[in-house]
């Protein structure tokens, strides 16, 4: 008898049990500490768990740990659910937490005898984990200024909040053939990278001043490396449906046999998009109006950081860089201390790892910033702060080769240091494996783990990929250089392409690092 192969392992597990009964048995698990069912382990996915790598854990430690991804709908925590979530991370995660490039925050370390309580305290106030991981819509993205942007299109907070609502645990769309990614852009830079998306909606003021979405769909990057097609228009109250319809279309003719092939961006590269847009249309109840060419807001500027006025009266909203997602308790805690002393109440995470502060008062908010500033949280960021993003890394998960978190961190510093009036945002993505969970493919410069050659002996390192960015049908993924460099190498490979650039004849290091891709 022929031995499963990867997908046909996850079809049917999730074909003997959905993923979403596992949760009784996690209870189960918890209280008789029986060892965990390896098929039910893929389950726990649903509820937003993998098993992390055992890096960090001591020899006699024969623990399972978890990783925890918490969904932060539309990206926000509240000052109540910002001390839940420090209580998590001190109490069940050893002082971790990290926000992540899908607007969610995850702690490590997490035990399933402690599962219980942590589900406890999220449910009082109103968090969970459900589908943060899985076969499965996960947390829709959206812009962090929602409703408090002058400058926005629309204000898309209700849409995002009914779409989270329409999948949310929903079993008609418990059982994807992949993960299936989300995204509602009402803001006027689309900060929330609709090219990426396997379906977004981006506002659209028409000349008659209405408003209406366009639909892309296929976007993706690691397998499913494609910007996203614009395939037409909706108005407001047609968003759900569509993406109701799109979603059931990909459940029931997506391409399960491989699961490196099982996104919906293959799917639309079987058929075709003709054929996709042809069979959408086939199970709408109203038309998609023809689609036609948008600007958009290259990725290079697709940022809000600093203070600005809200259009709440009296507010303001202040974007702040953290290191590549890490907060952690001490962080959490540090924020907790300045929103009580200075009356915030929210923030928001955003695509990129760092968060925006959303209702601080204007008249404190200058000095609200400085002390952020005090505690390693950074309104007003250095140009190779701002934009660097980091994966989880081998510290904690299992497919990593190299470091990530901690080598951004010394990367930043030390170009901060070499070069501290650098005039222009480089964007950097640091990577433990070969996939794109910190979208090194859209960066300028973007670090791939993987073991590299040095001094005759084989160690961890980086393959150096450069040129990426956004910018709707204009958007170019990064290209491999086959530089490669040890972990330790990093920062002076790198402080080496910027005085390389400084001495070129380029009128940017965009322009510069985009010559060197080709």
């Amino acid at each position: 008898m022929a031995k499963e192969t990867k997908a046909q392992r996850v079809e049917r597990i999730k074909k003997e049990k959905d993923g979403l009964d596992v949760l009784q048995d996690i209870y189960l698990y918890a209280v008789t500490g029986e060892e965990v069912d390896p098929e039910d382990i893929d389950r726990f996915k649903w509820y937003g768990m993998y098993t992390q790598n055992k890096n960090l854990q001591a020899d006699d430690d024969n623990t399972l740990y978890f990783m925890l991804r918490v969904k932060l709908e539309g990206g926000q925590l509240t000052l109540p659910q910002l001390k839940i979530v420090s209580e998590i991370s001190e109490k069940y995660a050893r002082g971790t937490a990290d926000f992540t490039t899908r607007q969610d925050l995850q702690f490590h370390f997490i035990k399933v005898v402690d599962l219980p309580e942590i589900f406890r305290l999220l449910d009082t106030v109103g968090l969970s984990s459900i589908f943060a991981a899985g076969d499965v819509p996960r947390n829709v993205v959206s812009c962090p200024i929602n409703g408090i942007d002058h400058e926005e299109i629309a204000d898309v907070r209700e849409t995002v909040d009914k779409l989270n609502e329409a999948f949310k645990g929903n079993r008609v769309f418990s059982n994807l053939p992949r993960k299936y990614k989300v995204g509602v852009n009402g803001c006027s830079k689309n900060c929330m990278h609709h090219e990426i998306q396997d379906v977004s909606f981006n506002a659209v003021k028409q000349e008659n001043g209405r408003v209406q979405f366009a639909v892309s769909v296929g976007g993706g990057l690691a397998s499913n490396k494609r910007v996203a097609n614009h395939i037409g228009y909706v108005t407001p109250s047609q968003v759900v449906p569509a993406a109701k319809a799109i979603t059931k279309i990909y459940r029931d003719h997506g391409l399960r046999e491989k699961r490196n092939k099982a996104r919906l961006g293959h799917l639309i590269e079987e058929w075709g998009i003709e054929k996709f847009v042809e069979e959408l249309q086939a199970s709408l109840t109203f038309k998609i109006k023809e689609p036609n060419e948008i600007e958009y807001t290259n990725s290079r500027f697709r940022e809000h950081f600093g203070i600005h006025q809200s259009k709440q009266k009296g507010k303001s909203y202040i974007g702040c860089a953290l290191n590549s997602g890490h907060i952690g308790v001490e962080g959490l805690n540090d924020l907790i201390e300045l929103f009580e002393k200075y009356g915030a109440t929210a923030l928001k995470s955003t695509v990129t790892q760092n968060i925006i502060i959303l209702d601080a008062n204007s008249d404190t908010a200058e000095e609200f910033a400085k002390e952020l500033e005090k505690v390693n949280i950074y309104p007003y960021p250095s140009n190779f702060r701002a934009r660097v993003q980091a994966c989880t890394g081998i510290d904690f998960c299992k497919f990593a080769i190299s470091e990530t978190k901690g080598v951004a961190k010394r990367l930043v510093d030390h170009l901060e240091n070499k070069f501290p009036d650098f005039g222009e945002r480089v964007s950097i993505s640091v990577n433990g494996c070969p996939n794109s969970c910190a979208h090194p493919h859209i960066v300028d410069l973007g670090f791939m783990g993987t073991k590299v050659k040095k001094d005759g002996k084989t160690v961890t390192g980086f393959e150096l990929l450069v040129g990426g960015f956004l910018e709707g049908d204009k958007s170019q993924f990064n290209q491999k250089t086959g530089i490669k460099f040890a972990v330790e190498d990093v920062n002076e490979n790198v402080e080496e392409i910027i005085n390389e650039y400084i001495a070129s004849e380029h009128s940017s290091f965009h322009d510069f690092i985009i010559t060197k891709a080709k």
